[in-house]
């Protein structure tokens, strides 16, 4: 381990980093430094905005908009630590000139941040299956307190990958100076896995799980709506038995006629269906207008009481507690199904941006002798680094709060 066989005496050893021979110099030079200065601009100002407004607005800070503040996190790092001697280097006609100190350095931070960047969309997945196979336990858990852990398990094992790098793992005893690279094809494979393909499939998996689920759900949540409003008969038909409805038959509010009213000719059923004008019927029967029904009696949460057809507005009792609970439960339910709209696109983005990177990466690393242009390995590089500034624009797309927020901030700025 370590050492390099005579297929990398052209430099153009396995691994990442400026130094894969990729550079162009001469009028290249200045087409890669106005490239690299607008990506970090774009990368810088975008992911700036998405922190911004996640902190500011109480709309987005929604458990998942907590994993694309971390991933906007890991893109802004990427932008300040990486990009800049990247960039430099490429415009050096990827020549190192700097000490191999600080390659190593820039190497750890370059596998850092792109492995914490998919395990946060790996972490994202997971919390979503919780919040779908797991419902009840996922909405007893503390707000935040769950993705905060993850968070947290996606920073610390993305370091524990990059860790090698800073242990002395990239000193090779014939190690070129004026290329910075990763020197181990070893570890190149090792990270290639741990950041890449171990964790995709495994999201990929979580998200198909997760939509299925969601599917599934939502078909119940439907076929239980139609089967508690069952439709009205248009005509008038047979009593229920002994005239009174079943106790989990749902009553639609207009079926039941105020207590002051005379209820139409042809909604009056037939005279045996009912009992005589000098009868008295049972108290449980046909309550009173002031009576109170027995606790059994007592309507579910979501559906209408009969005395809301009779009572003012400012008669009208106060909303329970519970149902106030679920309502503002279903408005964060609401805001995280806007929230996985984006999602995909976001994980698609990714994978396009960066599975070129990562199948040239770990060719060369199992096949030293393949020879592989050094344009092409430029060019997959700065497609990886491009996804850092496509996350903005594809929040501002499709996430009808973020654009809102977005616009607000722009207009503060202008």
């Amino acid at each position: 381990m370590g050492n390099r066989s005579a297929a990398d005496a052209d430099g153009l050893l396995a691994g990442r980093g400026p130094g894969t021979g990729g550079g162009a110099g001469g009028p290249g030079a200045a087409a890669a430094l106005a490239g690299g200065v607008l990506l970090i601009g774009a990368v810088l100002a975008g992911n700036s905005l998405v922190c911004v407004s996640v902190a500011a607005e109480r709309a987005l800070q929604t458990p998942t908009n907590y994993f694309i503040l971390s991933l906007a996190a890991a893109d802004l790092l990427l932008a300040l630590l990486v990009l800049p001697l990247f960039v430099y280097s490429e415009v050096q006609g990827g020549v190192w000139l700097l000490s191999p100190g600080l390659c190593d350095v820039l190497m750890a931070m370059d596998v850092m941040l792109c492995t914490a960047s998919i395990f946060n969309l790996c972490a994202i997945s997971v919390d979503r299956f919780v919040a779908v196979a797991v419902p009840l336990h996922y909405n007893r858990q503390s707000r935040g307190g769950r993705q905060l852990l993850l968070i947290g398990a996606t920073w610390l094992l993305s370091a524990a990958v990059a860790a090698p790098v800073l242990c002395g793992l990239n000193d090779a005893r014939s190690r070129d100076p004026s290329v910075c690279r990763l020197e181990d094809r070893d570890y190149v494979v090792y990270s290639s896995v741990c950041s890449f393909f171990l964790p995709c499939p495994l999201m990929l998996l979580l998200y198909w799980a997760t939509f299925r689920g969601l599917r599934r759900w939502e078909a119940a949540r439907r076929a239980k709506l139609h089967g508690r409003a069952p439709r009205r008969p248009s005509g008038p038909g047979p009593p229920p038995p002994d005239g009174i409805p079943a106790p989990d038959a749902a009553v639609p509010p207009d079926a039941i006629p105020a207590p002051d009213c005379i209820p139409p000719h042809d909604a009056i059923p037939a005279p045996d269906a009912i009992p005589g004008p000098d009868a008295t019927p049972p108290p449980d029967a046909i309550p009173g207008p002031d009576a109170t029904p027995p606790p059994d009696a007592t309507p579910p949460p979501d559906a209408t009481p009969a005395s809301d057809a009779v009572l003012p507005s400012d008669a009208m009792p106060a909303e329970p507690p519970l149902r106030a609970r679920r309502r503002r439960r279903a408005k964060i339910s609401g805001r995280e199904r806007k929230a996985m709209r984006v999602l995909p696109v976001v994980v698609g983005a990714f994978l396009l941006c960066w599975t070129p990177f990562f199948v040239v990466h770990i060719s060369r690393a199992l096949c030293p002798t393949c020879a592989v242009p050094p344009r092409l390995v430029s060019a997959v590089t700065w497609l990886g680094y491009v996804n850092s500034a496509l996350n903005p624009v594809i929040y501002t797309v499709f996430n009808t709060e973020f654009r809102t927020v977005f616009r607000k901030a722009l207009r503060l700025c202008y």
